[in-house]
């Protein structure tokens, strides 16, 4: 438990780093070397969607992170969800800038999750609206329904550590695939590495969190 635990904040850490290097990356115009776009990423290109749809991803994890700290006093899930909730955040932060940046906006009404996955790639323009399944209630792949944080903040000790990582890695594999689309996808060389990093610490995360499950008598959803 002990070196499996880690490995998953070294993952963390290095998702962090990768975060900080994407930021210099992006100042400077690019990420090791690679020359960046040249033109800011249309409207609804990969880069401008997973920005996006990354970003209310990531604040969910956030939101079901703050909520498990005060549902139980186990400290190995307190702290996972700690480095989840500061790493997430970062990542957030982040990607909302670039956003700014690339002066587009934060929310599109006429664009559905997950469409950028399908946008053609030399793509700037709209390709289509072929949306990636997600359960009833729920945003996008891998993200929790209002009834399940309703469950998270109700439930208490043992109860609230399964569900929250039930749904943690739920959320974590959703994020994984997204964030493998960003890597195939993405123009952006410092969005590009960005998501690399989510993937490595995400998949570190999941493997983690099949051991705590196990260790309280659990397993992951599905």
């Amino acid at each position: 438990m002990t070196r499996t635990y880690w490995a998953a904040g070294a993952a963390v850490v290095l998702a962090v780093l990768f975060a900080v290097g994407a930021t210099v990356a992006t100042a400077n115009g690019g990420s090791g070397g690679s020359p960046a776009p040249s033109s800011t990423p249309a409207l609804y290109s990969p880069d401008a969607g997973f920005a996006r749809d990354m970003a209310v991803h990531h604040q969910q994890a956030v939101e079901m992170s703050f909520i498990v700290r005060d549902r139980t006093q186990d400290e190995p899930v307190r702290s996972l969800a700690y480095d989840i909730a500061n790493t997430q955040a970062n990542q957030r932060g982040m990607l909302l800038g670039w956003l700014d940046l690339w002066g587009l906006p934060k929310v599109l009404a006429d664009e559905p999750p997950m469409s950028w996955m399908s946008a053609s790639e030399e793509g700037g323009e709209h390709a289509g609206h072929m949306g990636h399944a997600a359960k009833p209630g729920a945003l996008m792949p891998g993200m929790a329904t209002k009834e399940e944080l309703d469950r998270l903040g109700a439930a208490n000790g043992r109860d609230a550590e399964v569900l929250y990582l039930q749904l943690m890695t739920d959320h974590h594999k959703g994020g994984v695939a997204m964030a493998q689309g960003c890597a195939a996808q993405c123009r952006t060389p410092a969005e590009r590495a960005l998501a690399q990093g989510m993937v490595a610490a995400q998949q570190s995360e999941l493997t983690l969190m099949a051991d705590m499950l196990k260790q309280r008598g659990a397993a992951p959803r599905g």
